[in-house]
């Protein structure tokens, strides 16, 4: 595919696909389904091949694609892909792939229009983990996080309204911050070199004033940490989980969230490494609050989607742990388990969506028993239990332990915390496969049906399948991530300490 466009075909599908649906009629239900999963298909059969065809040797950004926009403002379509993106897009691929799917069976009315938005939304985010330069890195975030809102305020549940204006204040005010940022960068870098430009690479290239790093690293922190969600800008997240539909749940989670942190990865640390040595310690500290607080509120619920809410604003703490040890094991711990957490939350939340969409409830103590009518559903839901508390053998295990490795010794009170954080973990999560599945059988959910039809299970064993491979065979990406997390250390680390 030497001289192939794949990073653009992969932005471009879902767009030309949200086009052929417009004029589609509503009722051509089968033609809107197929244009979608043909869609998912080619972005994830393109993104795998980038996976497999990626140089390790080489490293660095490889699929490069650039073209001069606005060149007077020094604007460009530029985009290119390193070890970090690659896992990002790889993620998408396949919660996108298998969100499409749990759409097909759990979204009755307005089909059209629901993957009108989905696939912009998916859009958005293959081209915040592509770009290089940083106006259409904000361009493509917005484009990312804006569908979140008709999305959840047309097809969510209960409390949808407030859930959707919460989300749509919180990540406005978050993206302001994260603006200002960006334009400082733009106009403070043209300064000083005499160049304006948004290349993020150019101006990653450039000393900037240490003092001024550690003022601008700020509002970038905090900008994208909102979307991660980063304590104390956390509460909006869990609600606009609950609220929304299956397959919003899990791009939202799986997916949505890795932005905040890709941004905050990508561009306060890759650009501004001086403010990461100042101010990703403070980081390590705020992340007690994502994953103890996280922790203990989630193990409160008695909402399996609260629940799961909240449990992944819990483990998204680790990530933020990971990125704070500035060393090659912690960063790649964590940019592996925002892939393994996103896979998880993906599986937890589609899971939830398929229970919800016969019994019309999700509150843990109207169930019991249910492993009896659903045993395919019981099964799967325990191999996401068991990611979530740290199995050995699931993904997440590698990639936690691989954040309590890097992190121990500038922090070996936040690796004891977070170890505590798991058991928590495990409480909720295997008291939630107990109460639900595993009591005595109650005859009111003997209607119940289990997943047995091809469309039904695809999603849930592809995402069981991904977590398995990761977790037997961890190499098969973090072999990659490391290509793109190597240099990117070397330079917060390469800068003098203040």
């Amino acid at each position: 595919m030497e001289g192939f466009p794949i990073i653009s075909a992969i932005i471009a599908a879902p767009l030309v696909a949200v086009i052929i649906l417009l004029f589609l009629k509503d009722e051509m239900l089968w033609l809107v389904r197929a244009i979608s999963v043909a869609t998912t298909s080619l972005c994830l059969v393109l993104s795998l091949y980038m996976l497999w065809a990626y140089d390790k040797a080489k490293g660095g950004y490889q699929f490069v694609e650039r073209i001069e926009w606005v060149k007077s403002l020094g604007i460009s379509y530029y985009v290119g892909v390193d070890g970090i993106s690659i896992a990002m897009i790889v993620l998408t691929s396949f919660v996108i792939f298998t969100g499409v799917f749990v759409s097909w069976v759990g979204v009755k009315q307005r089909v059209r229009e629901h993957y009108i938005f989905l696939l912009l939304l998916v859009a958005g985010v293959f081209g915040v983990f592509v770009s290089l330069d940083l106006l259409f890195f904000y361009l493509f975030y917005e484009l990312a996080v804006i569908p979140m809102y008709p999305l959840i305020g047309i097809w969510g549940s209960a409390n949808r309204e407030y859930a959707t204006m919460k989300l749509t204040l919180y990540l406005s005010f978050g993206a302001v911050f994260a603006l200002l940022g960006i334009l400082s960068l733009y106009f403070v870098a043209g300064a000083q070199s005499g160049v304006y430009t948004f290349d993020m690479l150019a101006i990653g290239k450039l000393s900037l004033e240490r003092s001024y790093q550690i003022k601008v690293f700020l509002p970038l922190l905090f900008g994208f940490g909102v979307l991660v969600p980063l304590a104390p800008f956390h509460s909006w997240s869990p609600i606009g989980h609950a609220a929304a539909p299956s397959a919003v749940s899990m791009l939202h989670a799986g997916v949505l969230m890795k932005l905040g942190a890709y941004g905050i990865l990508r561009i306060a640390m890759g650009m501004l490494p001086a403010g990461a040595q100042f101010w990703m310690p403070y980081v390590a500290v705020l992340c007690l609050i994502n994953i103890f607080y996280g922790g203990l509120v989630a193990m409160s619920r008695k909402d399996m989607k609260f629940m799961i809410g909240y449990s992944s604003s819990s483990h998204m703490g680790y990530v933020l742990l990971g990125l704070a040890t500035l060393n090659y094991i912690g960063v790649n711990g964590a940019v592996l388990l925002m892939f393994a957490h996103g896979i998880m939350t993906a599986l937890a939340f589609s899971l939830i969506g398929f229970i919800y969409d016969q019994a019309h409830t999700r509150m843990m103590y109207d169930f019991s028993g249910l492993a009896k009518k659903l045993p395919f559903v019981a099964v799967a839901f325990a191999i996401m239990g068991f990611a979530s508390s740290g199995l050995p053998g699931l993904a997440n295990f590698v990639a936690e332990l691989m954040v309590f490795i890097g992190a121990f010794k500038d922090y070996p009170f936040q690796v004891v915390i977070a170890v505590f954080g798991i058991i928590v973990t495990a409480t909720y999560m295997l008291r939630c496969i107990r109460d639900v599945f595993f009591r005595e059988p109650q005859d009111k959910w003997d209607g119940l049906k289990d997943a047995t039809t091809f469309v039904e299970r695809l999603p849930f064993v592809i995402l069981i399948a991904v977590l398995l491979v990761v977790g037997f065979y961890p190499s098969i990406i973090v072999d990659i991530i490391n290509t793109g997390v190597v240099p990117l250390v070397d330079k917060i680390n390469a800068v003098p300490h203040g």
